[in-house]
């Protein structure tokens, strides 16, 4: 797992829990259609898996 998450929002976070609107801003995405590339480790595998209803990840 050393390599890179290309990460996009795809869905709002309009009326989502709070806890879900912490990771997305953790993970820097505000705006959706955004992308972000973050190192590929098990603590943002985990960060994707909580929001994996309003992301999509891909491998780089």
């Amino acid at each position: 797992m050393s390599g890179m998450l290309k990460i996009t929002l795809v869905k709002s976070m309009i009326g989502r829990p709070e806890k879900h609107r912490k990771v997305l801003r953790a993970m820097g995405l505000t705006k959706l259609n955004r992308s972000i590339e973050l190192n590929d480790t098990p603590s943002v595998r985990g960060m994707v898996h909580k929001v994996s209803h309003l992301v999509v990840a891909e491998e780089k």
